[in-house]
């Protein structure tokens, strides 16, 4: 199987590794031929997240992009596609849009053995790089931090009531991070009052968040779901709205710079 690239990498100094697993927009040749008329614009991509977080090379934060849609095979979800939330959702392999609609044309779906192939190449090297990256800082620094950064519309019927929230961390439900750490994000967003704020709804992290997560080990991972309205337009073809992200971004340096500091302190 010849593929390009599965990651874009960047290696950074800090000890903090961000990962954008819904960015990427490459297609397989039988992806691109089997996708519905409804799937075919990739609306479910985490559109510019890259662009939105291009601050946090000069903090010294590692980062890892996927190159891939999520229509391929989604980063976030088990290797073995056990469902993550008892609501709705969509898998490893997406059958489905956020909306309910099909991602492929009747029959048209990559075979058994495609898939296979996407789980081995783009996949798998997309998670060794995270596990190499957090060994690496952890070696370096006594500890890890990964910040798991992701965007979704903001009105979805199907996953969530009304619209949501404009900023969705999520730590497992206290799980992936120490309780402290955890109090410093959602310290940033209650002490401004442009963005609304959840901690653990809807959206309470990921396989990635959950996998790396481990406090015990100092080893901690936040996710934090943005709604898309609050820095890009919902339409397509989905344009980055520079005046709509700055005021985001001030907060979200806000944020990594607070776990940065939260770091230096606790192990100093």
């Amino acid at each position: 199987m010849s593929l390009a690239d599965p990651f874009e990498f960047i290696q950074g100094s800090a000890p903090l590794l961000i990962s954008i697993p819904h960015a990427g927009t490459h297609l397989t040749p039988e992806v691109t031929s089997g996708l519905t008329d409804a799937a075919l614009p990739l609306s479910d991509t985490d559109w510019h997240i890259p662009q939105l977080y291009d601050f946090a090379k000069a903090l010294g934060a590692s980062m890892i992009i996927g190159q891939y849609s999520r229509f391929v095979i989604d980063l976030n979800r088990p290797a073995d596609d056990k469902p993550l939330y008892t609501t709705a959702t969509t898998g490893l392999y997406p059958d489905t849009l956020f909306d309910g609609r099909a991602t492929f044309k009747e029959g048209q779906q990559p075979s058994d053995e495609q898939r296979q192939g996407y789980l081995n190449d783009i996949w798998q090297p997309y998670h060794q790089k995270i596990q190499q990256e957090l060994a690496r800082l952890k070696q370096l620094h006594g500890y890890a931090m990964l910040f798991d950064a992701h965007s979704i519309a903001s009105v979805i019927p199907r996953l969530f009531e009304g619209k949501l929230p404009d900023l969705n961390l999520g730590t497992n439900g206290g799980l992936s991070c120490a309780s402290g750490l955890s109090d410093v994000v959602e310290g940033c967003c209650t002490a401004q009052d442009k963005f609304t704020h959840v901690l653990n709804g809807r959206f309470k992290g990921g396989y990635i968040t959950r996998a790396y997560g481990q406090p015990n080990q100092h080893l901690h991972a936040v996710q934090l779901e943005l709604a898309q309205c609050n820095y890009m337009e919902e339409i397509e073809p989905y344009p980055y709205a520079p005046q709509k992200a700055e005021p985001l971004q001030a907060v979200l340096k806000q944020m990594l710079g607070g776990m940065l500091h939260w770091g230096e302190q606790v192990y100093k």
